[in-house]
Parts: structure tokens; C-alpha cells; sequence
């Protein structure tokens, strides 16, 4: 129910904002508007909108796909507002690098749930590395996606083209997978456990 919540909410306020340019640019990641009018809200807002519906989608699939695992997850082990504390919590953690990079940078922007996407993915990922992902239709397992995608965004990252922020990917990703190990940490022996025997 929180991960539907979740996904209404981000296309109700990415749907408003394509309407509205004054909205969308008031909820975007412009870090000046941090750092000097110190609208801190747009740590979190920047979530909620996107570049366009295909954006949108993509970044809701996903969550629709994986975040029922991890939410199920966090509320077991740490309560029924976990999963909701753990997903805005990822989209400040996964932009604050890139905040910091760009803090006096006025052409920068950035937005998109993308961040807190890949949280919520490699938590899946930890909890069940030999499922099967299907990446543009080619079936992968998700610790060998997990693999590759934390390789792809480092990479991605250091060239620095395009207009996606695979900084952003990285962070969420590892706190997704730190966050997961605070909740409970034997998750890890159980990872560990699965990693080594794939058909257990």
C-alpha cells in the first residue's frame, strides 16, 4: 500500500508539474537555491517531479516492480513508517553528493526519483540476489544486474556526459543496501548464504 502511495503521489505532482513550468522549477535540485535562499525542501522535491513521462514511468515501474519486497522488509524489522522514512531518506542521501558538487553551479539542475529508486532496488537485490531481473526484456540475475549497474554508474559518472545523474544511481544504491543491513543486520549472513548456493 505505502509503494501505491508513493507512486500516486510522484505521478499526481510530476503530472501537475509538466503543466505548470513555474512548479517544476520550483521543486527541481537548483542547489543555489540551497545554498543561498536555503530551501532545503528541494532535497526531497526533487523526487517527485520528472523530465517526462517516459522518466516518470520508467522510475514507477521499478518501484511498482520492487519496492513491495522492501517495504514488506522495513516494516517488519523496523516498523510500519520504515519503508516511507527509507525512501525520502534515500532521495537526500542519494542527491547530496551531487548537491555539494554542484552547490554554486546556477546551470545545474536535477530531478527525478531515480535515486531513491535504485535504494529500494538494492535492497531487493541483497534480499534476493538469484532472482531474475529483466533488463529490456534479457533476463538477469540481480546480483549480477546489481554488479554491473554499480560498475556503470561509477563509470558513467567519471565521464560525466548526458543529462542523467548515475551519481545520484550510486548513492541510492549503496544506502539502500546500508539502510537494509542497519534494519537487520543478519541479512547478511543470509546474503552470503544465498550468494553461495544460487539453487538453495
Amino acid at each position: 500500500m505505502q509503494t501505491w502511495i508513493l507512486i500516486g503521489l510522484t505521478v499526481i505532482v510530476s503530472w501537475v508539474a509538466f503543466e505548470r513550468p513555474k512548479w517544476m522549477d520550483r521543486l527541481t535540485l537548483w542547489p543555489p537555491a540551497i545554498d543561498r535562499k536555503h530551501e532545503y525542501d528541494r532535497l526531497v522535491t526533487y523526487g517527485f517531479v520528472h523530465a517526462d513521462w517516459m522518466h516518470l514511468l520508467f522510475n514507477m515501474m521499478t518501484l511498482y516492480f520492487f519496492g513491495p519486497l522492501a517495504e514488506g522488509y522495513y516494516a517488519e524489522y523496523m516498523g510500519p513508517l520504515a519503508y516511507p522514512l527509507f525512501y525520502l531518506s534515500a532521495l537526500v542521501v542519494a542527491i547530496l553528493p551531487t548537491y555539494l558538487r554542484h552547490r554554486r553551479d546556477a546551470q545545474y539542475r536535477s530531478l527525478g526519483a531515480s535515486g531513491a529508486v535504485a535504494a529500494v532496488l538494492f535492497t531487493f537485490v541483497l534480499l534476493s540476489p538469484w532472482s531474475i531481473i529483466y533488463v529490456f526484456v534479457i533476463p538477469c540475475p540481480a546480483i549480477v544486474f546489481g554488479v554491473l549497474y554499480l560498475g556503470y554508474s561509477v563509470w558513467a559518472d567519471r565521464r560525466g556526459h548526458g543529462n542523467v545523474n548515475h551519481a545520484a544511481h550510486f548513492w541510492g544504491a549503496l544506502y539502500g543496501i546500508v539502510f537494509a543491513i542497519v534494519a537487520e543486520p543478519r541479512v547478511v549472513p543470509s546474503f552470503l548464504g544465498k550468494l553461495v548456493s544460487p539453487m538453495g
